[in-house]
């Protein structure tokens, strides 16, 4: 079943901004996203959706596409049983993912390759994800692929296993998702140039890369106060036209449909341009509206230390702040999205203290996270 999101995005300006302690007029973005997850087409469930229906259409594919699927299972399988080292034909490194809670208690991943684009000679890649359970006995390689041919039981089910074929950005950047339970996985990212069309006498090898990667997903149901993983963002836009599914799961880090973040790479910003954060803030009340308190406190790292720069002013979440129909039994989420500009902020590195208070409980959370800024 589809569901589409519900998104309301009620925008703040003007706030008052404090530099060591003197209040200064400075435009400081806060918003507040309500996102109807019981009731929409999110991300997340756009991912496992295609997840379920890739199976279906592996059998559909061409066989050029067959070829090339089988190749790159059977790559996965030698590498995960230690048959063979993991090729580097084609550079591919982990640039960065984040944790964000998806549908059913699952964890949206949203994740971004950095693949050596100069490598890849054919105008097509074909790429493969599989997340292998740390805690469940992996399958015989050779048995895996009996199940494949036919006449045998099933083959094992993975908790994620996504085969996608594209053409490869010229800077070699990929956006990607994946939903898992909490757990610990090997995610296995392997990658190869797309067959022709048919096979020629003679042809070399295609070209392939694979990457292990290990990730330790938190679990977002509980009570306790607690937040995504930030995103420190270079542009935070409104969406005018809704994504196609195809294009939603190419582009992981638009949400409710409306809304698209851009993940910073390297978490640095020019003087003249603004630092952005967003994340969502959960172990709220199962119904009803809360009342949550953000405060951000800037330090600046010096050869002498770290020190004191600024402060902006808290952000309020409660029911004279937030939409009317907001409820958390609508299957609402709590959405921040601060900014504020660079330009009094002197070049150097940085560290933003974050504090969540919950007043409904007396719950607090800090988080912490750094940038650079660069004149």
């Amino acid at each position: 079943m589809i569901r589409r999101f519900g998104l309301i995005l009620t925008p703040r300006a003007g706030a008052v901004f404090m530099k060591r302690g003197m209040m200064n007029s400075r435009r400081v973005l806060t918003a507040i996203v309500a996102v109807a997850s019981l009731v929409a087409l999110s991300p997340s469930v756009v991912a496992q959706q295609n997840n379920q229906q890739n199976r279906r259409e592996q059998e559909r594919r061409s066989q050029a596409d067959q070829r090339d699927i089988q190749a790159l299972v059977q790559l996965v399988d030698a590498v995960a049983a230690g048959k063979q080292p993991a090729p580097a034909d084609i550079p591919v490194a982990w640039a960065g993912n984040h944790f964000v809670r998806g549908a059913e208690g699952a964890t949206f991943i949203p994740f971004t390759l950095a693949i050596d684009a100069g490598k890849v000679a054919a105008s097509g890649t074909a790429l493969y994800v599989r997340a292998v359970s740390k805690s469940a006995a992996a399958p015989a390689p050779e048995q895996t692929q009996q199940n494949r041919r036919g006449n045998q039981p099933p083959a094992p089910m993975y908790p994620w296993d996504d085969i996608q074929f594209f053409n490869l950005p010229s800077d070699g950047g990929v956006s990607r998702a994946m939903m898992l339970k909490p757990g610990e996985y090997d995610v296995f990212i392997a990658l190869k140039e797309r067959g022709p069309a048919e096979p020629q006498r003679n042809q070399p090898p295609a070209k392939s890369g694979l990457l292990r990667q290990t990730l330790a997903v938190p679990d977002f149901t509980g009570q306790e106060l607690g937040i995504s993983t930030p995103i420190i963002a270079t542009a935070v836009e409104p969406l005018t036209t809704p994504l196609s599914p195809e294009d939603q799961r190419a582009n992981p880090y638009v949400f409710g449909g409306a809304l698209r973040v851009v993940p910073a790479r390297d978490s640095k910003f020019k003087t003249s341009g603004e630092f952005l954060m967003v994340f969502w803030v959960y172990g709220q009340p199962a119904s009803g509206k809360p009342d949550v308190q953000i405060e951000y406190s800037f330090h600046q790292k010096t050869a002498d230390g770290e020190k004191y720069f600024n402060k902006a002013q808290p952000q309020a979440f409660n029911a004279s702040t937030l939409p009317p129909n907001f409820d958390f039994a609508a299957g609402h989420q709590l959405m921040s999205i601060f900014g504020v500009p660079l330009k009094s902020f002197p070049a150097g590195d940085y560290r933003v203290e974050f504090t969540i208070t919950d007043k409904l409980s007396g719950k607090k959370l800090t988080q912490n996270a750094t940038f650079t800024v660069e004149s």
